[in-house]
């Protein structure tokens, strides 16, 4: 799992150092597009995601301490916050698509750098996309810990499977909080206009 994690560290590094030198290059065009973003559900996502980062650590330390019942109800709740940042985030790129933001064949904006705003949603869609990705295979494999936990795989003496599981659940989530502040939080751009 760390191996797995490290890789995904490393994907994920690029994606951020590309972004990075984008927003270097093109300081107003990228603090515009961070300004399009919605802070307030996109700091309700963070919440959401801390939260099951909670639940699942939670999940792990009752499976070690063998409480099974407790196991399968901190998962389906894991689960469940999972949903719903998956909700949050398609519902704010159904707004970026009302606005026109959506790049490549529905993107307008009167700008005179459009085409270097636009590259700003190129990353946002594909780097949030990703780890949206990431959210559903991580739900999936939560399901299949829940499903272990019911059949009673995990005791006291037993929860390395859940355990690897909250890892990359983890990861997941610490991916998310700085995505949550590259592309939302306007200090961290670098301001041109």
């Amino acid at each position: 799992m760390w191996i797995f994690l490290a890789s995904e560290v490393m994907f994920f590094g690029a994606l951020f150092v590309a972004f990075t030198v984008y927003r270097m290059y093109y300081p107003a065009a990228f603090g515009a597009g961070s300004a399009e973003m919605n802070i307030v559900l996109g700091s309700i996502n963070t919440a959401v995601l801390i939260t099951s980062s909670f639940t699942m650590a939670m999940a792990v330390h009752s499976a070690e301490m063998g409480n099974e019942r407790l196991v399968s109800m901190l998962l389906i709740l894991t689960m469940l916050l999972g949903c719903l940042f998956l909700g949050i985030k398609f519902t704010e790129y159904y707004q970026h698509y009302q606005d026109h933001k959506m790049p490549g064949f529905w993107f307008e904006s009167t700008r005179p750098d459009a085409a270097k705003f636009q590259l700003f949603f190129v990353f946002y869609y594909f780097m949030t996309g990703l780890h949206a990705l990431h959210m559903i295979v991580g739900i999936g494999l939560l399901l299949v810990m829940l499903a272990r936990a019911m059949a009673g795989s995990f005791s006291g003496g037993y929860s390395t499977p859940l355990a690897m599981a909250g890892l990359y659940w983890s990861f997941v989530d610490i991916i998310w909080v700085f995505l949550f502040a590259i592309f939302y939080l306007q200090g961290l751009h670098m301001s041109g206009a």
